[in-house]
């Protein structure tokens, strides 16, 4: 038996032919994987040969040394399924992805450990990678090209030039995946400006670019540091990403992204990123920071060239034609049925508090000091912490030292103050008497750590300092881990109070599922549970005003949907359509 053959030469050669690559990034982990198939036809039928995906370890390794693959995490699966389809596929394992998703890829349990430098050569930091590569290729190793998979290309880091010049890192990365069988072509992807493509390049590898326009000049930059080898823009950005509070839907101009794209196919090869972006499930969005905090939307929609819910655009049908300049067009039968829904209105059938409800969603910790969620052994959603005020005579001022990102401060159990992101950094007035022994509760909100830049390395959540009251440093805490995995133990029975966090309950009917979105009209800010699966953020401040809630998702018969608010500020109602609307 002949294998097959990916090599790099002036072109890219499969078998010994020249090929031009052209692909577009799907990320499985945003897909619900009842619907992997359709968007993969549909990738096919565009005149893509290839499917481009990123792998994120925070959902792989959830906590150290336990593993997840299956479900929206198998890989396998949705690497069959593209070979099935007879679609290459571009492999980028990398430790950090960026991807505007939750902290780069990197799980929150390293953030645990004291000294911890990531995406370096930190003796600590590779040897968890090591046992993680140790398992995913595993997994993902028998699929490449030479042993009878569709892999024909491994990044070996991401966007590394932006970050840091540690060459022996990518040295170690690449000899890791070496180690675990990695027996295909390596490149590197980075933006061809400033010294980017210089310090994230490495002997013998491939460099490619992530560039949105511009593609005859940027070739002619990365052309510079290929060697002859190919030229391939790895990330050719078709639109943007939104954050909570940015004014409205971002999308890019579809003439430029045209021009763009045929651009690119005359001069070398193209991943679109992204061919569908998807949803920043559960509490899994990203965030950046450059003068503030900016936490993205639930939605990953990106104005790609199908929407969230994958949809056909106009942009897929005007990149079909211009890649039928270029590669022969197949006839592809699109084989999963998808319908949408308009379920309609519907009643809060039951309500109860946060405060009523700590017990049973969370046993507390204690300690003198205030502890980071990561030290306490959570990642995601929220903490509360909890003191009583016995030496203090009333609340003047308070400060909340390394605390991250936000914080609803209640004495008594009532609500005094909201701080978020830089408000954190300074010292409030808060007038407020209360009897000796009352309550201070700290509800903190992880916003998605940020994937982006240097503060990778300042991204524990809750508080991981002090909290100062009128001056002193106040001791004695209870921590109460929430990542709201455990809703099942609500009981609705124990009543709420008003103005305060609440989980209210939904019922509706199925007889035909069908895709169907959310509208949070009138709410404030939280969270919303489908079935007890996690589907996302919400925020009145937009721009996205509906969650999309794919049919996979729901039952046949009575369906639940649990609604956390921590703001207050709730409807007694719901309303099921059948169309986004993405602000």
């Amino acid at each position: 038996m002949v294998s097959n053959t990916i090599e790099i030469k002036d072109k890219f050669y499969v078998n010994g032919k020249p090929v031009q690559i052209i692909s577009g990034a799907i990320h499985y982990f945003r897909i619900v994987p009842e619907y992997w198939r359709d968007r993969l036809e549909k990738l096919k039928a565009m005149g893509c040969n290839t499917v481009e995906t990123y792998v994120p370890w925070n959902l792989h390794e959830p906590q150290k040394g336990t593993y997840c693959f299956e479900g929206i995490l198998d890989i396998r699966k949705f690497i069959e399924i593209a070979a099935e389809l007879e679609l290459w596929v571009i492999f980028r394992p990398s430790p950090y992805i960026c991807a505007e998703w939750e902290f780069g890829g990197l799980p929150a349990w390293l953030l645990a450990e004291d000294g911890m430098r990531f995406r370096s050569s930190h003796p600590s930091f590779m040897q968890h990678t090591a046992d993680y590569y140790k398992k995913l290729f595993e997994i993902t190793a028998p699929l490449q090209l030479p042993l009878g998979g569709p892999i024909i290309l491994i990044q070996i880091e991401n966007e590394y030039g932006y970050y840091a010049d540690d060459t022996g890192y990518l040295e170690q990365m690449k000899q890791l995946m070496v180690d675990n069988g990695a027996c295909v072509p390596f490149v590197t992807s980075d933006g061809p400006w400033g010294d980017a493509l210089e310090c994230g390049k490495l002997e013998g590898v491939l460099p490619t670019g992530n560039f949105g326009s511009k593609m005859k000049e940027q070739f002619a930059v990365l052309k510079e540091h290929t060697n002859g080898g190919p030229l391939m823009c790895m990330e050719f950005w078709v639109g943007w990403f939104d954050h909570w509070g940015n004014g409205g839907h971002k999308t890019s101009n579809m003439e430029e992204n045209c021009k763009d794209l045929d651009e690119a196919l005359q001069y070398g090869n193209i991943n679109i990123y992204m061919f569908i972006g998807g949803t920043n499930f559960g509490f899994m969005n990203g965030s950046n920071y450059y003068d503030e905090l900016t936490p993205d939307v639930t939605s990953y929609d990106y104005d790609a060239v199908l929407s969230e819910c994958g949809d056909i655009t106009p942009k897929y049908e005007a990149f079909r034609e211009i890649i039928g300049k270029y590669a022969k067009l197949p006839e592809i039968e699109f084989t999963t049925k998808i319908v949408k829904k308009a379920y309609g209105k519907l009643s809060c059938k039951e309500k109860v508090g946060l405060f009523e409800s700590l017990e049973d969603l969370s046993a507390p910790v204690t300690d003198l000091f205030p502890k980071s969620m990561e030290k306490l052994g959570q990642s995601y959603g929220y903490t509360l912490y909890r003191s009583s005020l016995v030496k203090e005579k009333k609340m003047e001022k308070i400060r909340l030292y390394n605390a991250n990102d936000r914080a609803k401060i209640y004495i008594s159990q009532k609500p005094v103050a909201t701080l978020y992101d830089r408000e954190l950094l300074i010292e409030h007035d808060i007038a407020y008497d209360f009897e000796k022994g009352s309550s201070i509760d700290i509800l903190m909100e992880n916003m998605g750590r940020v994937n982006f830049g240097p503060y990778l390395d300042k991204q524990r959540k809750g508080i991981d300092g002090s909290v100062v009251i009128n001056g002193h440093q106040h001791m004695n805490w209870e921590h109460y881990t929430l990542p709201l995995d455990n809703l099942h133990k609500l009981d609705f029975t124990k009543g709420f109070q008003e103005q305060k966090p609440t989980f209210y309950r939904f019922e509706f009917q199925v007889e035909e599922k069908g895709d169907t979105f959310i509208d949070m009209e009138g709410w404030g800010k939280g969270c919303v549970f489908v079935n007890g699966f996690n589907l996302g953020r919400f925020w009145e401040i937009g721009p996205q005003k509906r969650l999309y809630l794919p049919a996979p998702l729901l039952r046949d018969g009575i369906n639940e949907i649990i609604v956390f608010e921590t703001e207050g500020k709730a409807s007694e109602e719901l309303v099921l359509c059948d169309k986004p609307d993405l602000g």
